[in-house]
């Protein structure tokens, strides 16, 4: 596995392939997948944690049945952009990831990505239960429509550029 730029994606997408994004909590993991067309994050089902090789035999399990060409992870920094904690297990999660599974993993900055996916959902009327069993999922959500839509800014603007 090798961690590459998001603008390097689109090569590894053609054909069909969809794009992935994992939301790292400390008691579930956030997924959500894009459809084939790469317009649309589809959140998934949380992964709920329990140690690390079952987690990621649950995730490559996920990303294996989706025929996801590539890994989008959501970076928890904190707000003044500094790495804390959280980005430090984050990395290693990856890191060992990575030992077990070759497909690419770009990061991707995912500050206010839970605020954002819960205010959608108490907009979408959800109970409080309910939110708590989504919200990372929600994120991985929101973090992989953001990683979409600059995809397709930089389609764009390549086809701009082109003309």
């Amino acid at each position: 596995m090798t961690t590459i730029e998001v603008n390097d994606l689109p090569p590894l997408l053609k054909g069909g392939r969809r794009l992935a994004a994992i939301d790292l909590g400390d008691k579930t993991i956030g997924l959500a997948v894009s459809d084939a067309g790469l317009a649309f994050a589809h959140p998934r089902p949380v992964i709920i944690r329990r140690k690390f090789t079952l987690d990621a035999e649950a995730l490559l399990a996920a990303l294996a049945r989706d025929e996801v060409a590539a890994l989008v992870v959501g970076l928890p920094v904190n707000m003044d952009g500094s790495a804390g904690p959280r980005v430090q297990s984050t990395r290693a999660f990856v890191r060992n990831l990575m030992k077990l599974d070759d497909i690419p993993i770009a990061w991707w900055d995912e500050r206010l990505s839970t605020v954002a996916a819960e205010r959608a959902l108490i907009d979408m009327d959800v109970s409080r239960r309910k939110r708590d069993d989504r919200i990372d999922s929600a994120a991985a959500a929101f973090i992989l429509q953001g990683v979409l839509d600059r995809l397709r800014k930089l389609d764009r603007g390549y086809s701009a550029g082109s003309a």
